[in-house]
């Protein structure tokens, strides 16, 4: 009788068991669809403005007029095309400004703010902690503050309508050399950089070769949001270019307005659209290594 009672006990206990298993098993699917439904929404809900655009850059004003949203193509891409290239916008020209200016400010603001951070963590003087205050002081202060003297100055240099002034300020950038210190501190043992003293290298080989490679995730970060920063600034070089050919993108979207009486709101589109594809594609390409700065983060942290 003991033994039949035994048996009939384990296997209650075995159907329990496989009962509470099998709701914790709907449990976890019902939340994990929870998850992905959100997921998608918000997904959905990111994509859906610029989807809109694109949409808009391949329909006529009137259409646009008549509704303003709509997620079906249309077939005015052409046409809008050859308006906005008569009306004074020259999206090659534009794309080469842009692409100028952009890509050399993201190296310069990448690499002296890596250069920057890389001095904050691994020397050791006595101003290092007030140079790094004066840092994040300056951070606080915004560019429009500063623009009417630094005009005046540019103005007396003769160098307006020049590159070199749109591009070389992107040297000091304080939120990025924040950023490059924060994430240096953890990802980077100092034995190594002893090491490569001993063995006779010098500070820019150790930096060059040992460091960079080493802040990657946080360099490929950065470096898209400086690469939109400077790609989408309007009012700096508003201010310092008065020639058509050396606008940029946004200046001449900027400038694409009709006169009273009509606008071209496709053509507008389709050039706010031209603009915001570099942007795109250089997110998709480095991307992976924001996740992977994500990841290496929430590992030290």
């Amino acid at each position: 009788m003991a033994m039949k009672n035994d048996d009939s006990f384990n296997r209650a206990k075995g159907i329990s068991l496989k009962v509470e298993d099998r709701d914790a098993n709907k449990s976890d699917v019902a939340l994990k669809v929870v998850i992905y439904i959100i997921c998608i929404f918000l997904t959905l809900l990111s994509i859906l403005p610029f989807w809109i655009m694109f949409v808009n850059a391949t329909r006529s004003t009137t259409q646009i007029q008549g509704t303003a949203v709509s997620l079906i193509p249309s077939t005015y891409l052409m046409n809008n095309f050859k308006i906005l290239t008569s009306k004074s916008f020259n999206p090659f020209r534009g794309f080469l400004n842009s692409l100028i200016i952009s890509s050399c400010s993201t190296v310069l603001a990448v690499y002296f703010s890596s250069l920057t951070a890389y001095a904050q963590v691994v020397y050791e003087w006595k101003l290092r902690n007030a140079f790094f205050s004066f840092i994040m002081a300056v951070m606080m202060i915004p560019t429009q503050i500063s623009m009417i003297g630094f005009f005046q100055m540019v103005y007396k240099m003769g160098l307006t309508n020049n590159y070199l002034l749109l591009i070389l300020p992107s040297i000091q950038a304080p939120q990025m050399v924040f950023f490059m210190r924060q994430y240096l501190q953890p990802a980077l043992p100092l034995e190594i950089v002893q090491s490569a003293r001993i063995d006779g290298a010098k500070e820019f080989f150790i930096f060059n070769r040992i460091v960079l490679p080493i802040m990657k995730p946080a360099i490929a970060t950065q470096a898209i949001f400086s690469f939109v920063g400077s790609w989408n600034n309007l009012f700096t070089p508003m201010i310092l270019l008065s020639k058509t050919d050396l606008y940029t993108m946004p200046i001449m979207v900027s400038l694409l307005r009709g006169d009273i009486y009509r606008t071209e709101f496709g053509s507008i589109y389709l050039g706010l659209t031209l603009t915001v594809l570099p942007l795109i594609i250089v997110y998709i390409f480095l991307s992976k290594y924001i996740i992977a700065g994500v990841a290496l983060g929430s590992v030290k942290g």
